[in-house]
């Protein structure tokens, strides 16, 4: 390995400048924007595992999800009107977040490495925002690079001035806060932000996807401050310019679905949509291995080849990989750049969207695998967010939990979930979308005794939108839901029973007492935005 490379990167962008600027002194072993070719080889010292996939794969230990329970925002003049305060954003005052912030600058002042990654979030240039991430590993380093943006050596001296970026996130994934009893905090482990000094701190978790969904949080406060509707849903375009996005949680289907070889991928995760329609705030995908197949998922598993990093993912004596094996988490991942996607729009740009769908991931067995929504209807379920969480992607998921997650994505919103369902409502209106509820969930029974809907229903599902086959035979209105439902679609030759899922489960009468209990469930929980300044969308949502 040429150290040198390294020495120029430094000498270059004035690296003892940018760590003194977080009181950081050790200057010792510090790396600069990483080229691949020595992340590979940094990895391969560090704790990092070559696979047969020529992959390296890394365990990041006790935790292999996201912890939302040690979430926090400092509660500061600059935000305190904005945030939406409570259990998604918890508050935490600015001498804790100062106690943090010492035990990390102490902590990087012992360390061996320090990498750093100046890049930036959002693919719109108008409003994308320079960021940089602190780490003391080098899959971590790895990790940033493959899901932001990289800058160009030109662009890179927009970050020579340490006052111009927009946000920092610093992971000392080591340090632990045993004052969080004292401090009032849920756990030794923290994800704090404080928006004044635009710094985020991360410790006690090793689990990547904190400083993705960090920086997503952010996203979700900035940009519809300026009128552009921050979104949790992957997006693809065909070759006549026709835009589909996919709403929905962790595991509900959002890569799988938009990864598709007839399409071009814009996005996996994360979009910004403005008046000029669609753009990724990334640069990578993050992807689920849970039984992942090149026949049921190839553009995935062909993406995951060298510069592609696997988290938490089963190996064998041989270091072989093995998806299907879920010893260690069901949330095994793969993260890597978009150009790894071969079927992908260049500059992860989209015209506003002619079809949008809502991932919902039924545990109760009660929706159909899809639905043809009013934009009254779209606005209430996306408000609603009802959907599952799907074992391993947080914390303490260990089976399908029913959830309503306000507007697909609850956990990473930073403004009250009004204030985006208001943005929603006004493109929707203005740019004439198609919406449809997608069931990814299961049939013929609850969790545990029906079957999960499988990918080839959703599919043909979907691509019935696109080539326009789901109006071929018109529509019923399913009962106490009042949506539009087809009545049959043409890629089900034999049996069209999925489309009614009352004849999909053997109880009948269990049917009605589960489909009854999940409608009393959405009006108790649409009560909470019933207020006097948006309009009451509750109509629209199902009866008992």
């Amino acid at each position: 390995m040429s150290l040198f490379r390294f020495y120029f990167r430094i000498m270059y962008c004035n690296i003892m400048n940018i760590l003194e600027y977080y009181n950081i002194n050790n200057i010792n072993n510090v790396f600069y924007n990483v080229s691949y070719d020595d992340i590979f080889e940094l990895e391969k010292e560090e704790t990092g595992i070559l696979t047969n996939l020529n992959t390296i794969c890394i365990k990041t230990g006790k935790y292999t999800g996201r912890s939302p329970k040690d979430k926090y925002f400092v509660d500061e003049n600059i935000s305190r009107n904005n945030l939406w305060w409570g259990n998604i954003n918890k508050s935490i005052t600015i001498e804790i977040f100062n106690h943090l912030y010492r035990l990390i600058q102490n902590h990087y002042n012992n360390s061996k490495n320090i990498y750093i990654f100046d890049g930036f979030v959002g693919c719109d240039k108008t409003s994308r925002k320079k960021v940089r991430f602190i780490t003391e590993y080098v899959w971590q380093h790895h990790f940033v690079k493959n899901m932001f943006i990289e800058a160009t050596k030109n662009e890179l001296k927009q970050f020579e001035n340490n006052d111009n970026i927009d946000f920092t996130i610093i992971n000392a994934c080591n340090v632990v806060n045993n004052n969080y009893i004292n401090n009032n905090m849920n756990s030794s482990t923290f994800v704090a932000f404080s928006l004044e000094k635009k710094i985020g701190l991360i410790g006690g978790t090793h689990y990547g996807g904190e400083m993705k969904k960090g920086i997503f949080s952010l996203m979700n406060y900035w940009l519809p401050l300026n009128n552009i509707l921050s979104m949790h849903c992957s997006a693809n375009i065909d070759n006549m310019g026709n835009t589909a996005l996919f709403f929905g949680l962790s595991g509900t289907g959002k890569t799988t679905l938009s990864a598709d070889e007839n399409r071009k991928l814009i996005g996996d995760d994360e979009h910004g949509w403005n008046d000029n329609g669609i753009f990724n705030l990334e640069g990578g995908c993050y992807a689920k291995t849970v039984d992942l197949t090149y026949e049921n998922e190839p553009e995935i598993y062909s993406a995951i080849k060298k510069n592609a990093l696997l988290e938490n993912v089963y190996l064998n004596s041989k270091n072989d990989v093995d998806f299907n094996n879920k010893t260690i988490t069901e949330n095994g991942r793969v993260s890597y750049p978009l150009y790894h996607i071969k079927n992908r729009k260049t500059d992860s740009l989209g015209n506003h969207p002619k079809n949008i769908f809502l991932l919902c991931c039924d545990g109760f067995s009660i929706l159909p695998p899809i639905a043809k929504l009013t934009h009254e209807q779209a606005i209430y379920y996306f408000l609603t967010g009802y959907t599952s969480k799907i074992s391993g992607t947080e914390c303490g998921i260990i089976e399908p939990q029913f959830t309503f997650s306000a507007c697909f994505g609850e956990a990473f919103l930073t403004l009250h979930p009004l204030r985006y369902a208001e943005l929603f409502k006004d493109k929707l209106d203005k740019h004439d979308c198609n919406v449809y509820l997608i069931n990814t969930g299961w049939s013929g029974g609850v969790y545990g005794i029906g079957k999960r809907m499988k990918l080839n229903i959703t599919r043909g599902c979907i691509n019935s939108v696109f080539d326009g086959s789901i109006n071929n035979y018109g529509y019923y209105n399913l009962e106490n839901f009042n949506f539009k439902v087809p009545k049959q679609l043409s890629f089900i030759e034999n049996n069209n029973e999925i489309l009614y899922p009352i004849k999909t489960w053997k109880d009948k009468n269990e049917f009605i007492n589960i489909k009854n209990r999940l409608i009393h469930m959405f009006i108790t929980n649409y009560e909470k935005y019933k207020i006097d300044t948006f309009t009451d969308y509750s109509i629209y949502g199902p009866k008992p």
